[in-house]
């Protein structure tokens, strides 16, 4: 029997969780699908949940094996016209990074991020980096999210998105590129954890 308050609790995810289904899956009817199968499945799976991850985690995690059944399913294909979005931006603020001579220049250079496994403890971190993500544009960030994520290999992000490896591969490095200035500036940086 599924109690009221659990049923209330997953169904709090559901923004974040139409949010991510939606850049994953381009479809507004296809995310909505994911994610109502995929909170039916936690309410009816309740019981199985262990307590070993957090509820959003373990929630998460059905909602991404759903939006992979779905990739699968659809036969790999996407209107390329979805892509054409603030890519320009995302290059320009990539060569900032580096001067003529391809060296890092003096804003663009990576600082000491501390102790990396106390930063991923903490939950703020998390929201951090969330955030960061947001702020990508929406190919570079459904590539991500495809790769580190989902789990899919770059073969098959390309046959799925209709994209050469090596574009996939610049995506990649530019995604990683960009959110690792926002969390120098946003987290790892003096202002992120004041």
């Amino acid at each position: 029997m599924i109690d009221s308050g659990s049923a209330e609790l997953i169904s709090g995810f559901r923004p974040q969780m139409l949010k991510f289904a939606r850049l994953q899956l381009q479809d507004e009817a296809a995310a909505d699908d994911a994610v109502q199968e995929a909170i039916e499945s936690a309410l009816l799976g309740i019981d199985r949940f262990a307590g070993r991850s957090a509820l959003k985690t373990w929630i998460f995690t059905i909602l991404r094996h759903k939006i992979i059944d779905m990739l699968r399913e659809r036969g790999r294909t996407v209107q390329i016209s979805s892509f054409e979005r603030d890519e320009g931006e995302l290059d320009e603020a990539f060569d900032r990074l580096f001067k003529d001579n391809e060296h890092w220049s003096p804003q663009g250079r990576p600082q000491a991020w501390g102790d990396p496994e106390e930063a991923l403890a903490q939950r703020q971190f998390w929201q951090v980096f969330e955030t960061c993500l947001e702020v990508l544009p929406a190919r570079t960030a459904r590539v991500f999210m495809m790769r580190e994520f989902l789990g899919f290999e770059t073969d098959e992000i390309c046959a799925t998105l209709v994209l050469t490896t090596s574009n996939c591969n610049v995506i990649l490095h530019r995604a990683r590129a960009a959110l690792r200035q926002c969390l120098t500036h946003g987290w790892f940086g003096a202002e992120g954890r004041a």
